[in-house]
């Protein structure tokens, strides 16, 4: 069977043609199972954005990558590439102007994990999505060694006359007789060089050696800090053991102490391991890069209304937590909320009031009533011809509900273009929303 690239969108309905219909039985290997097993119970070698899966209200560890009906490939939220042996198909932003190029979808990429993608190919197949995990190394290895270096027990191999461990008896007949003054022993130490720094090490020296991203180690002071730091530690680095080195970290680590350093681990064995991937050396091997366009959105919109005093609720590390019941029982965890306002982030084609959903109405009273807020809405991406939809006013004890679209569907020219575009949907937004009493 020849390969086959399928390009389609998030949130779409693509209908298969008669080739792609031919490779029906692996999509259905790709549908089937939830995100959460695929990435990590079967398929270690697919990275899903968020990592934490299951905290998230969305719940996508228990989504799929996409549904098959009938002849139809059909997408929820899920962005990215995805391959398994001859089959590669690629989700683009519902929103992207060109097939070619999805500034969208890396513009938020460029926005939440704080990278500089100016030399980046802006498309999602394969080859330029494998490249943009280079990009997010620096951004990982600064926030694992936050927690401080990894460190693990190792067992040495001594033979010398300084004995301060376990005596190897067989060893020791074999090297050292006959006697000349020394002893064969091994001691089990509390190392900084270990499997997973010599992990990060070897990265570091992959991408040094980029054609695009080299510089990228060298971008502020704190990855130049990190970058030195972990050679300092893995003074036994060997670039010829890279494979023995990579067998060594099959395995995630477990330590909860050192939390960071799993989704770091799994980085560098995907940057590491891009070309194997990539030309699928195992048939049956599922891999690829994917994003929840909805916790994408999400942390993208933080990236700017924190600077107009929003505060983000984190289930994940349980900041923020607003409570349901006098007497601090029940909680939940708006969005967005300030002083005024509770604000909801949805990847939604909210484009009327007739196409937002009841739950997701019921939710925004809710937490107004809770929280004592006069005002709530929405915030969603829009294409570029959407009107601005009219404020509603409730019933009952009042209040102001309001849905504040961005277009984020501007056919630019170059990324740099669509950047300014984005820059400035981000002005008028938090001037729209800091606007309160709207007059209906």
């Amino acid at each position: 069977m020849n390969k086959l690239p399928i390009q389609t969108r998030d949130n779409w309905a693509h209908t298969l043609t008669d080739e792609e219909f031919c490779h029906l039985e692996t999509l259905k290997k790709l549908a089937e199972p939830t995100i959460s097993k695929l990435a990590f119970d079967d398929h270690p070698n697919l990275l899903v954005f968020p990592q934490n899966l299951d905290v998230y209200g969305d719940k996508i560890g228990n989504a799929h990558i996409f549904d098959i009906k009938d002849n139809q490939l059909v997408t929820g939220n899920i962005m990215g590439f995805v391959g398994c042996g001859n089959t590669k198909v690629s989700i683009t932003s519902r929103f992207v102007q060109d097939k070619d190029e999805d500034y969208f979808l890396h513009y938020m990429l460029e926005k939440v994990f704080a990278i500089n993608l100016f030399d980046l190919q802006f498309n999602s197949d394969e080859e330029s999505i494998f490249d943009f995990l280079i990009y997010l190394f620096p951004s990982f290895l600064k926030r694992a060694i936050q927690q401080g270096i990894y460190r693990e027990y190792q067992t040495h191999l001594y033979n010398d006359a300084n004995v301060k461990g376990r005596i190897d008896v067989a060893r020791h007949i074999r090297l050292n007789i006959p006697f000349a003054g020394k002893i064969a022993y091994s001691t089990r130490e509390y190392a900084y060089d270990n499997h997973l720094t010599q992990l990060i090490r070897h990265t570091i020296e992959f991408i040094s050696h980029h054609h695009l991203a080299g510089n990228i180690l060298r971008n502020d002071e704190d990855t130049i800090e990190a970058v030195k730091v972990i050679r300092q530690v893995t003074q036994s680095y060997d670039r010829n053991k890279r494979q023995k080195v990579l067998n060594h970290n099959l395995k995630p680590i477990s330590h909860p102490y050192y939390g960071e350093y799993l989704p770091l681990q799994q980085l560098c064995l995907q940057i590491l391991r891009q070309e194997e991937m990539k030309y699928g050396q195992d048939e049956d091997e599922i891999y690829g890069i994917l994003f929840d366009g909805a916790w994408l959105w999400e942390e993208y919109l933080n990236t700017f209304l924190s600077e107009i005093g929003f505060e983000h609720p984190r289930n994940k590390e349980g900041t923020g937590r607003k409570y349901l019941f006098v007497g601090n029982s029940g909680w939940c965890y708006p969005d967005f909320i300030n002083s005024q306002k509770v604000l909801d982030a949805k990847y939604k084609w909210y484009c009327d009031w007739k196409k937002v959903q009841s739950e997701d109405l019921y939710q925004v009273i809710s937490y107004m009533h809770i929280l004592d807020r006069e005002e709530g809405g929405f915030i969603v991406p829009v294409d570029w011809d959407s009107m601005k939809i009219p404020s509603k006013t409730l019933n009952g004890k009042g209040g102001t509900m309001s849905v504040y679209g961005m277009n984020v569907a501007y056919k630019a020219n170059c990324f740099i273009d669509f950047s300014k575009h984005m820059e400035n949907e981000e002005i008028n937004i938090k001037e729209d929303i800091l606007k309160s009493g709207i007059e209906l």
